[in-house]
């Protein structure tokens, strides 16, 4: 990192290796993080990212290579090690235990003792309603982490690391669940946090908007780093170049409307906010999708996408209006029921709604169609294995096979695992919530030209996205949500991110300050 020499380091990894069997994830990583600057580390899932971070942070050992410390060489026994010697992560897949407190969560294994040794609750109340208001979140201590939508989870998570006054602070994809408000305020707090000297690795797969906080730029592809460069010296196209080694896009709206059948009504649907009976999260929506279409929903965090997709496939209740899948009511089916007559769900948060994580690939990608293998009172191994088999090479799924541990896979391949898994469903109508949540632009790719030759085999496709480009990418129409209710469609061809962003609340100005808006 020779473009960086000048700032003082205050960690430096050398030759760093790491194996997992015949895997090689790190392939000799020089990477240095520098006092009271973001480093970035960009690379497409897989590329190493994670396991570097887990190094660092005394998640992992290294196979081989050192660390240093400012100046010393150190070996971390584990996190809590790293932690007391100044080193903090969040995790891209939240770690919260969802049946504790907000407060319990955030001072877990680190209570604050009064001098008779018992817990200070009410200290730690009062240090956990700073946070969360240097966070500008209005989330009350006591609250159960289970209650809380998937974004103030990860305000959760950032909180924790916040609260242990880490020296180096490393953010693996901090804002995969948060509105474009939310990440405007963790922006600030970066920005507060290298004012006062504190060091920050940052991952995205949110580009452009990791552009706008970076000072250095790192560049791993394949367990190997292929490029360092100052931030003002970089743009999106150096990045995705670096990265992948030829450039993606996400696909182009189709051409014409298709002419297939009615496959989903959506009829005046309202929501009730589970935490307010007095408030719609979804206030009379109405949709129409037809065989063979692909439709986005495009809206801000709160706009009520993931609750009328969830209500839709029987997660929640709907307390006024109708959905008929293929003309017949779905009312008062199982969510199991619905899936049986060809409606399927793959869900925003696919770590704690779409895959088991003590099962295999193989395993999950079979879990929601097992009674199809039922010959009789006996079970089909041999048909599970054959079509597992195929429907991981279907859906491109990069793995050792079937029996792979499903935590193996990077958080692309994941996604494509549940997918795979609904697919197997034989669906007619597919719901996906936030499809490209967490992964990086290759993988993205992947999974909406997957969904484009779903949509040509004449599966209707319906989407949900809080990024706009994405909203333009291979939708026939886009239909824009705001406040529970519909505020606009727009036929993908003639749509403009600033036509989109206006339906949705969203200021055309923030394009240029928030970037991808996840």
């Amino acid at each position: 990192m020779s473009a960086v020499a000048t700032e003082t380091v205050v960690l430096r990894a050398t030759d760093i290796t790491k194996r997992y069997g015949g895997t090689h994830a790190l392939k000799g990583v020089n990477f240095e993080i520098h006092e009271g600057k973001v480093t970035t580390l960009f690379g497409e899932n897989g590329a190493g990212k994670s396991t570097l971070m887990k190094i660092l942070s005394g998640v992992e050992t290294p196979t081989s290579g050192t660390l240093e410390l400012r100046g010393e060489h150190v070996e971390f026994a584990n996190t809590v090690d790293a932690r007391d010697r100044g080193i903090s992560i969040i995790h891209q897949e939240l770690s919260l235990a969802p049946n504790l407190s907000v407060r319990d969560n955030i001072f877990m294994g680190r209570e604050i003792l009064t001098k008779t040794g018992a817990v200070d609750y009410r200290e730690e109340d009062r240090q956990v309603r700073t946070l969360m208001q240097r966070l500008e979140e209005n989330v009350e201590p006591s609250t159960l982490v289970a209650d809380l939508r998937l974004g103030q989870q990860q305000i959760v998570e950032i909180a924790r690391a916040l609260s242990v006054n880490a020296r180096i602070l490393i953010m693996d994809e901090p804002t995969s669940a948060l509105s474009a408000s939310e990440v405007e305020v963790l922006f600030k707090v970066i920005s507060d946090l290298t004012v006062s000297g504190v060091s920050i690795v940052y991952i995205s797969h949110h580009l452009e908007e990791a552009l706008l906080v970076t000072d250095f730029a790192v560049v791993l592809r394949d367990g190997a780093i292929v490029a360092t460069e100052l931030a003002t010296n970089i743009d999106l196209e150096w990045i995705v170049a670096n990265m992948v080694g030829r450039n993606f896009d996400l696909g182009q709206p189709p051409a014409g409307m298709t002419g297939g059948e009615v496959a989903l009504s959506i009829e005046n649907v309202k929501v009730v906010d589970p935490t307010n009976s007095e408030r719609l999260v979804v206030d009379g929506v109405s949709i129409d999708l037809r065989e063979g279409e692909v439709v986005c929903i495009y809206g801000l965090m709160g706009a009520g996408r993931t609750e009328l997709l969830e209500a839709v496939a029987g997660r929640t209740a709907v307390v006024g209006g109708r959905v008929l899948l293929r003309g017949d009511d779905v009312a008062g089916l199982t969510i199991a029921q619905r899936i049986e007559r060809g409606l399927a769900l793959v869900p925003e948060d696919r770590q704690r709604d779409g895959l088991v994580q003590t099962m295999s690939v193989g395993e999950n990608i079979s879990l929601a169609s097992l009674s199809s293998f039922v010959r009789g009172l006996f079970f089909s191994k041999p048909s599970e294995a054959k079509l597992v088999r195929s429907q991981i090479s279907d859906v491109g799924v990069k793995t050792a096979g079937p029996g792979a541990a499903i935590g193996s896979l990077s958080g692309g391949n994941q996604q494509k695992v549940v997918i795979g898994k609904m697919l197997m469903t034989d669906p007619k109508v597919i719901l996906l919530d936030e499809p490209s949540r967490g992964i990086d632009v290759g993988a993205k790719a992947e999974v909406f030209g997957l969904l484009t030759r779903l949509a040509s085999e004449g599966l209707a496709v319906i989407y949900s996205t809080s990024e706009v480009g994405e909203s333009l990418s291979i939708a026939n129409r886009i239909i824009v949500m705001n406040k529970g209710k519909i505020s606009a469609e727009f036929h993908a061809l003639g749509a403009t991110k600033e036509q989109v962003m206006a339906a949705s609340g969203e200021s055309v100005a923030a394009l240029d300050t928030n970037g991808s808006h996840s």
